[in-house]
C-alpha cells in the first residue's frame, strides 16, 4: 500500500512537472507567436479598454474617444477631422495608425514609461497610466486660413515660425475625416476603400509626402547661391545675360514670359521672374556650388523628421550644364515638398539661419504635467546673413512692385516669390501655382511667419499664375492670421 502511494505521488509529481514545463514553454517560447496571432484579441481588447489621450491645438483637443460599449470599447473621434488630418493622421481599430497618432502612439495609449513616475513598479503591478496628451505647434487660426484658402482644390500649405521652426499650419487638400474608419464595422471598411481608391487621393499628405517641381519659387535658392559664391556682388548690376538665351551645349532656346529680361539685374530677375537670368546664374555658379546651396536649405536630406518623415526634396548632384541651368529655375529633376519650400522662405526671413521644423511642442501626462518638451534647434546655415538681407529686400520688392502684389498686407512687410511649375508630357499639363513668402508686422522685431503654397489645379492662365493669382491670396490669408497672434 505504501509502495502504491509512493508510486502515485511520483506520478503526480511528474504530471505537475510536465504541466509547469508546458506552461513555461507557452509563456516563454510560444508567447511572441501567440501575441502576433491575428486571432488573439486580448491585446486589442486591453488597448481599447481605456480612452486614448488627445492631440491638442491651441491647448484644446482635436481628438477624442467614444464609448461604444463593445469589446473594443473606446473608438477614436475627431473634431474638424479633415482640417487636422494632415497633422493628427488616423487611429483606426482596423487599419492601425499614421502620423502623430502613430509616432506618439505609446504616449496616447498610456504605455510609454514617460507617463509613469515609477515605471518599474507600475510594470510589475501591471498598472497602466491614463493616456497622455500631445501638444502640437499648430495654431488653429492659421490652419483654418490655409484650409479655407485651398477650398477643396488639390494642393497644400505649410507655414513655419522662422525664429523657432514651429510649424504653424500643415494643410493638404482635398482631405478626409479619420473618424469615418475609426471602428471595425462595415461603414469603416467602406469608407477606407472609397478613400484609398479616390482619384483625388485625399489620404495623401501633400504638405510633407508629395514632391512637386518648384518652378520659379526655386529661384530664391539660385539667387542665394549666386550671392554667396560671388557670381553676383551687386544685385542691381547687369548680369550679362543674352536674349535669346540658349541652354549651354544645346540649340534649345529658353523662353521668358516677362519683359526686359535681357542683361537684367538679379533684383529685376527676381522681381519679374526672368528664367534666362536665373538659369544663366545657376550655370555660372556651377554644379558644386548649386548642390551645396540647395543642401543648405534642406534639399537631398532623406532624414528630415518633424517628427513624421518628410519626403526627400531633390536637386540632382550629377548633371550636364544645360540640365543644371534648367534645375536652377526649378525644372528638370528638381522637386520639393511644400514644407521644404516653406523652409526656403524661413531661411531668408531668419537671416540665413534655418531652424529645424517641428510639429510637437510637448507631451503631457493626463493631469497636464509635462513629460517631455521640444524646443527650437538649429538645422542648417542656409546662407550668409548679408545674402539673406539682400534676398529679403528683393522679395519685398517682388510683392510691392512685381509679381507678388496680391500677397501684400497692410501694417506688415511682406516678401514673396511666385512660381509656375511645368509638368506633363512636353510640359503641356496645367501648371502648378506656387507662392513662397514671409511676413513681419510693422511693430514686430522679426518676421513672424514663412509660408509655402502650391495649388495643383490652378487656372491654366499662365499670366494669372505668374501674377500670384492662385497661390498668393492664400499665402496672404495665412500670413495675416499668423501675424494676428
Amino acid at each position: 500500500m505504501i509502495r502504491c502511494t509512493r508510486h502515485a505521488a511520483w506520478f503526480c509529481a511528474l504530471l505537475l512537472t510536465a504541466l509547469l514545463v508546458n506552461a513555461a514553454r507557452v509563456q516563454v517560447v510560444e508567447s511572441p507567436g501567440l501575441d502576433r496571432n491575428p486571432g488573439n484579441r486580448r491585446a486589442d481588447i486591453a488597448r481599447y479598454n481605456v480612452p486614448r489621450g488627445d492631440i491638442l491645438v491651441d491647448a484644446g483637443p482635436v481628438t477624442g474617444s467614444r464609448d461604444t460599449g463593445g469589446r473594443l470599447r473606446y473608438e477614436r473621434t475627431y473634431r474638424d477631422g479633415p482640417l487636422y488630418a494632415p497633422v493628427t493622421g488616423y487611429a483606426s481599430q482596423t487599419y492601425g495608425t499614421s502620423l502623430l497618432e502613430n509616432l506618439e502612439d505609446s504616449i496616447l495609449a498610456g504605455t510609454d514609461p514617460l507617463l509613469s513616475p515609477l515605471p518599474l513598479w507600475d510594470g510589475l503591478n501591471r498598472i497602466r497610466p491614463p493616456g497622455g496628451h500631445v501638444v502640437t505647434t499648430i495654431r488653429a487660426a492659421v490652419q483654418e486660413a490655409a484650409y479655407r484658402g485651398l477650398d477643396g482644390r488639390r494642393g497644400a500649405v505649410a507655414a513655419i515660425e522662422p525664429s523657432s521652426g514651429r510649424i504653424l499650419a500643415l494643410v493638404s487638400s482635398p482631405s478626409y475625416d479619420p473618424g469615418r474608419f475609426a471602428g471595425t464595422d462595415g461603414a469603416s471598411a467602406d469608407a477606407w476603400t472609397r478613400l484609398n481608391g479616390a482619384p483625388a487621393q485625399p489620404m495623401l499628405n501633400r504638405a510633407i509626402r508629395q514632391t512637386y517641381p518648384p518652378g520659379s519659387a526655386f529661384k530664391i535658392v539660385t539667387a542665394a547661391a549666386a550671392l554667396d559664391s560671388g557670381a553676383v556682388d551687386d544685385v542691381d548690376a547687369p548680369t550679362r545675360t543674352p536674349h535669346p538665351y540658349v541652354l549651354p551645349g544645346t540649340t534649345t532656346v529658353l523662353p521668358d514670359t516677362a519683359e526686359g529680361c535681357e542683361n537684367a539685374s538679379l533684383a529685376y530677375a527676381l522681381q519679374w521672374s526672368c528664367n534666362t537670368v536665373m538659369a544663366g546664374l545657376g550655370a555660372r555658379v556651377g554644379l558644386r556650388g548649386m548642390v551645396e546651396a540647395a543642401a543648405g536649405f534642406g534639399f537631398n536630406d532623406p532624414r528630415l523628421r518633424i517628427p513624421a518623415a518628410v519626403s526627400r526634396s531633390n536637386f540632382d548632384t550629377d548633371m550636364s550644364v544645360d540640365q543644371l541651368a534648367l534645375s536652377s529655375i526649378g525644372q528638370f529633376n528638381t522637386t520639393a515638398t511644400p514644407l521644404q519650400m516653406a523652409m526656403v522662405a524661413s531661411a531668408v526671413a531668419g537671416g540665413g539661419v534655418l531652424r529645424h521644423p517641428y510639429l510637437v511642442e510637448k507631451v503631457t501626462r493626463a493631469g497636464g504635467a509635462t513629460a517631455e518638451h521640444h524646443g527650437p534647434r538649429a538645422y542648417r546655415q542656409a546662407m550668409n546673413p548679408a545674402t539673406a538681407m539682400r534676398l529679403r529686400e528683393m522679395m519685398v520688392q517682388a510683392v510691392e512692385e512685381g509679381t507678388g502684389r496680391k500677397a501684400a498686407i497692410g501694417g506688415a512687410t511682406v516678401g514673396g516669390k511666385t512660381g509656375t511649375a511645368q509638368h506633363g508630357v512636353g510640359n503641356k499639363g496645367t501648371p502648378y501655382a506656387w507662392f513662397i513668402s514671409w511676413a513681419q508686422a510693422d511693430d514686430a522685431p522679426q518676421p513672424g511667419v514663412a509660408v509655402a503654397v502650391v495649388v495643383e489645379d490652378a487656372s491654366a492662365d499662365r499670366a494669372e499664375i505668374s501674377g500670384g493669382g492662385s497661390a498668393a491670396p492664400i499665402a496672404r490669408a495665412v500670413m495675416r492670421a499668423a501675424l494676428r497672434g
